[in-house]
């Protein structure tokens, strides 16, 4: 008989299980953005896919076998997808000079390409979804030490 998993490896497998559903739900969230509704992704928002694709994969492998040391890997990226996704809303937001836009070719990254009950933007919800599996890693991490 197998002994049954402590509530403390319960509770750090419902954070890394919840951190992975939301970087499943904003993958296949971009990729219904871009392939469904034709939506071309700009320079930004491929920052942002190159933060957020490989988490998905990895809290996923990370899940079973339960291997908490995922954390190590996944917080920087999900950091550096926040920090792009935060530049992004702000830019947006109009609250970046436009002469900081880093897009040269394709769409503008200040373009708002879809917005929600009159206010929610695509980079709003990139960096909300990272914010939340940052926050989630960050619990894990000090529950994994402590």
């Amino acid at each position: 008989m197998s002994p049954r998993p402590s509530r403390s490896s319960s509770a750090q497998w419902a954070l890394l299980f919840s951190a992975w559903l939301i970087a499943l739900v904003s993958t296949l969230g971009a990729l219904f953005s871009s392939e469904i509704m034709g939506l071309e992704p700009c320079v930004l928002c491929w920052y942002q896919r190159i933060a957020m694709f490989p988490l998905a994969l990895m809290l996923a492998i990370a899940l079973l076998p339960f291997d908490a040391r995922v954390v190590r890997y996944a917080l920087p990226l999900a950091l550096v997808g926040t920090a792009i996704a935060a530049y992004h809303t702000l830019l947006v937001w109009g609250l970046v000079p436009k002469d900081m836009v880093p897009c040269g070719q394709g769409p503008s990254c200040a373009e708002v390409k879809l917005e929600l009950l009159g206010f929610i933007t695509l980079p709003l919800l990139s960096l909300t979804a990272f914010a939340l599996i940052v926050i989630l890693l960050w619990i894990l991490k000090s529950r994994k030490s402590g």
